[in-house]
């Protein structure tokens, strides 16, 4: 996949500035594919040469115009044709996981630190994509959202962030409350 698939299902949602697409990438997206604000609107540029998306300037009275994107029908027919493709299955890098490895050489306690800290980052992930739900719920069940939204791709990618980081809490967890106890009950070195 490459980074212009990405951008045309964040266009999928609706035409709009590199800024706001920037936003949706950190809001959205960011759990399955990251990009910099410069690569976001490289790839915009390339994507308008390649007729996949137009573009409009709004003008603004307070500040700069801005330029706002939208897919074309070649996009539209681009997404379509990623869509249909088998997707690649997901390769795992994580270099916690590779210090985790060698856990019995090294200094437990660091990889506690560090399972703590992803439990705390996860658990701020997962609480922001809880506000997330509520607003695009809005107020509604599940049920109801399915079947009164025009698109459920959004809310659907949402909630595999949170059960990503719901099992990140829950890892992490197991990974402490395993490292502490055998810290407790390793028998002590000689001369200590």
């Amino acid at each position: 996949m490459s980074l212009r698939h990405a951008l045309l299902a964040a266009l999928s949602q609706g035409e709009a500035s590199g800024y706001e697409l920037a936003k949706r990438f950190d809001v959205g997206v960011a759990e399955f594919w990251s990009a910099t604000p410069q690569q976001l609107y490289r790839d915009l540029e390339r994507l308008e040469q390649d007729g996949m998306v137009s573009a409009r300037v709004v003008e603004q009275s307070r500040r700069p115009n801005k330029r706002v994107f939208s897919l074309t029908a070649a996009g539209r027919e681009e997404l379509r044709a990623f869509t249909r493709r088998p997707a690649k299955p997901p390769a795992m890098r994580d270099e916690f996981l590779v210090q985790l490895q060698a856990v019995d050489l090294t200094d437990p306690g660091a990889a506690v630190e560090a399972a703590a800290t992803r439990r705390e980052r996860a658990r701020q992930k997962l609480a922001g994509y809880d506000q997330l739900r509520e607003r695009m719920l809005a107020g509604r069940g599940e049920t109801e959202f399915y079947a009164e939204s025009s698109q459920v791709g959004p809310y659907l990618t949402l909630m595999a962030g949170r059960m990503y980081e719901q099992l990140n809490i829950r890892w992490a967890t197991t990974v402490i409350e395993t490292l502490t106890r055998r810290g407790e009950s390793a028998p002590a070195a000689d001369g200590e």
